[in-house]
């Protein structure tokens, strides 16, 4: 009668969960000249699968609410069982009403080495190394959580946050480049350490005002919204007065420049000069974006 129970337990839990993301994820072969091996083809089909179907939180998601994402990986070359590639992940989240998608997230990583037998099971384990195929997947997947849940809810992130660090501390034994602090400032180690270092601790405060406080207002007081935004440029000048040219500060304004541009081009008038002048000395790669608004 226990057993009984317990099975019903589990089957109604399962049913009561949805998987959080809609992702698209294509691996492209271009580069290594034999696109049309089927081992591409299948990598492809079970690796959205393994996304789409795996339930990554303990939380209830309507399929409305899945998070749109995508993950590109190009392999440039591959030997038996051993492929070498990059990975593109974006994610985007709606802006309250209206039918604008916000980019959120935006990483090209370049650190991606793994190993892949066709037909392999794909499954996910938070506490353990079962290949660097998976933890560089579900290192993104928690990011892409990490980063929505914090537009949503200030320091909303901190589960998903704590479960890439984890991936990222257990990683390490598989000797896969991207893990390491010695791999590089633009790293998956780097990403997940600065986002919960103090150091760091206006990013995730700008994430949540510029959207919950900034874009989420917008479509009932352009105006507000406007400067709402205009004001998160002031904590990132802080953080940068800090940590000058920091990855965070990178990986932001990827996924954002264009956005602000489009922010600062039209509506209602706001005082823009100051705007400018922090824009271009915290992200002066983006000048060429800046100069433009002048509205």
């Amino acid at each position: 009668m226990h057993k009984l129970i317990y099975i019903l337990v589990i089957a109604f839990t399962s049913v009561g969960f949805s998987q959080e993301l809609n992702c698209n994820l294509v691996v492209n072969a271009q580069q290594t000249g034999n696109e049309n091996v089927q081992v591409f083809k299948t990598l492809e089909r079970q690796l959205n699968e393994f996304i789409n179907n795996t339930q990554w939180t303990n939380k209830n998601y309507k399929s409305q609410e899945r998070i749109d994402c995508s993950m590109v990986i190009n392999i440039s070359d591959y030997n038996s069982d051993v492929f070498q590639a990059t990975i593109q992940v974006q994610s985007s989240r709606p802006v309250f009403n209206s039918t604008y998608s916000t980019p959120v997230y935006n990483f090209n990583d370049r650190n991606f080495t793994f190993r892949y037998l066709e037909f392999q099971n794909l499954v996910f384990n938070p506490t353990q190394f079962e290949s660097n195929l998976i933890s560089v997947l579900a290192y993104h997947v928690f990011m892409i959580l990490g980063l929505d849940a914090d537009t949503f809810e200030l320091n909303g992130g901190d589960p998903y946050f704590a479960q890439a660090q984890t991936i990222t501390n257990y990683s390490q034994q598989g000797n896969y480049k991207g893990w390491k602090l010695e791999d590089g400032q633009q790293s998956r180690f780097v990403l997940i350490d600065n986002m919960l270092s103090p150091t760091f601790k206006e990013f995730r405060t700008v994430m949540y005002n510029y959207h919950r406080n900034g874009l989420d207002v917008m479509a009932d007081n352009d105006k507000l919204g406007k400067e709402t935004i205009a004001k998160v440029f002031e904590d990132l000048r802080a953080m940068n007065s800090q940590r000058p040219n920091s990855f965070l500060m990178r990986v932001f304004f990827d996924a954002k420049a264009d956005e602000i541009l489009d922010v600062f081009s039209g509506g209602p008038k706001i005082n823009i000069t100051e705007v400018k002048d922090i824009l271009n000395r915290i992200a002066p790669t983006h000048s060429s974006k800046w100069r433009e608004i002048n509205f």
